[in-house]
């Protein structure tokens, strides 16, 4: 079960099929090596000091259940240098947060983490069904971000034609499909359905395209937005899951079989937990992912709270692969909102909003405080042939969305309806929720 080369096939049935004995043994193997490798860190050899344990001690899963948990508040406050377990002249990469509500985090990569990293997205992609005669468009955000670079190597291990067009210029991007025959993309789910409008607006029938997969990530997307991108370009959503913090993308990924993602775990040890408590729960049970590395060395994480809501789904996979499958990421516990006393998450609108025919691709939740009352404002675009001119029918199309959403989530919102074009562009990750509420 050791690392593969560069020129293997990326179907590994002694790695990916292996006995639940023989994946705990590799994994306890890798613990130990881990741990050790992590103490080398200021961060980690500071918290084992303080705790009076050492390093080799940790041996089994259940011992490092005793050092507690690694949150995103630990990289923040020792950015940049604090979580380093190496040499800086061995770091060949470093990826870093925006930062943007605070301070930045820092990822950092050696060479070999960059190719595990990138033979872990080689496998996610040939389990689906990619192939070297496909030819990959990513349209993810290059740079800091970890998502387009880790999917382009993934893309380039497996011997795929790969066209880095990155985000935005969506026309050229559209012709750029077509001259090169492009089969795969990778995309936020917000700038596939912004596609679809644009191909209409140019007179195109996405299914003309001939793309076979879309690999979608960097938000969530609900199941209804997945069924109207499959429907209008006649390709399959693959789910893929990651976080900077772990590689990126490729940590795990949708199996083709049932919708569920495999994680790696000759890579990662997983775990759920109750997200208010700590406690590890039996598989079955939602919670909060707990993850730690197992084949990282510039900077690996002992039991990092992803803050992504999931669960381990314990029956057996029908594709054979042996390793842990969860749930699609419902939400993420940092994403809830709480409004008037009722946790909403802005997946659950999605949902409801998608259900509607009449609705466009672009919308977003405006939170303001009136006397002391929360109040959220739903601004969606609507299809042109929805605009009749008969007041009537959008009053009750508004009304109809109102309560569509005040079912879910038990909280009545405004509704507007709006053009389309009228909410910018969103390209990258999309960004539903504005909060304008006073802080009191």
């Amino acid at each position: 079960m050791g690392d593969r080369s560069v020129n293997d096939t990326y179907w590994h049935p002694e790695v990916e099929t292996a006995s639940r004995a023989d994946l705990q043994r590799l994994q306890q193997e890798r613990l130990r090596a881990t741990v050790i490798q992590a103490a080398k860190s200021p961060f980690y050899r500071e918290r084992f000091r303080r705790l009076g344990i050492a390093a080799e001690q940790v041996r089994t899963l259940d011992d490092l259940r005793k050092f507690g948990f690694t949150v995103k508040q630990d990289l923040r406050e020792t950015y940049p240098y604090g979580m380093l377990a190496v040499s800086r002249d061995e770091v060949v990469r470093v990826h870093v947060s925006s930062g943007t509500t605070g301070t930045p985090t820092a990822v950092f990569h050696t060479q070999r983490d960059i190719d595990r990293w990138t033979d872990i997205m080689a496998r996610c992609m040939y389990m689906v069904g990619m192939r070297k005669h496909d030819v990959m468009q990513n349209m993810m955000t290059y740079g800091m971000f970890t998502g387009g670079l880790g999917v382009h190597y993934g893309a380039e291990r497996l011997g795929m034609m790969v066209l880095p067009t990155s985000a935005g210029n969506t026309e050229r991007q559209i012709r750029l499909m077509r001259d090169f025959g492009t089969t795969a993309l990778h995309i936020t789910p917000t700038y596939a359905l912004h596609l679809i409008g644009v191909l209409a607006g140019m007179g195109i029938d996405p299914k003309s395209l001939g793309i076979k997969y879309a690999i979608i990530g960097g938000e969530p997307c609900s199941p209804t937005a997945r069924k109207k991108l499959e429907q209008a370009f006649g390709f399959r959503t693959v789910n893929c899951f990651g976080l900077s913090e772990m590689n990126g993308p490729g940590v795990g990924f949708e199996c083709p079989t049932d919708g569920a993602l495999h994680l790696w775990e000759d890579h990662f040890i997983v775990e759920i937990i109750d997200p208010e408590t700590g406690e590890v729960l039996p598989d079955g049970r939602e919670g909060e992912l707990v993850m730690t590395t197992l084949c990282r060395e510039a900077m690996p994480l002992l039991r990092y709270r992803t803050r992504d809501l999931t669960r381990i789904i314990p029956e057996k996979c029908r594709c054979g692969r042996t390793h842990v499958r969860i749930e699609p990421i419902k939400a993420r516990s940092d994403d809830m909102l709480i409004l008037g006393g009722v946790n909403v998450y802005p997946s659950q609108v999605e949902q409801v909003l998608m259900a509607f025919p009449e609705v466009g691709n672009n919308w977003v939740m405006v939170l303001t405080r009136k006397e002391s009352l929360d109040r959220m404002t739903i601004r969606v675009e609507i299809k042109p042939e929805a605009f009749t001119g008969d007041l009537k029918q959008l009053q009750a199309l508004r009304d109809r969305i109102a309560h569509a959403v005040k079912g879910e989530i038990l909280i009545n919102p405004q509704v507007e309806l709006l053009e389309p074009g009228s909410l910018p562009e969103m390209v990258g990750k999309a960004k539903r929720v504005m909060d304008q509420r006073e802080k009191e």
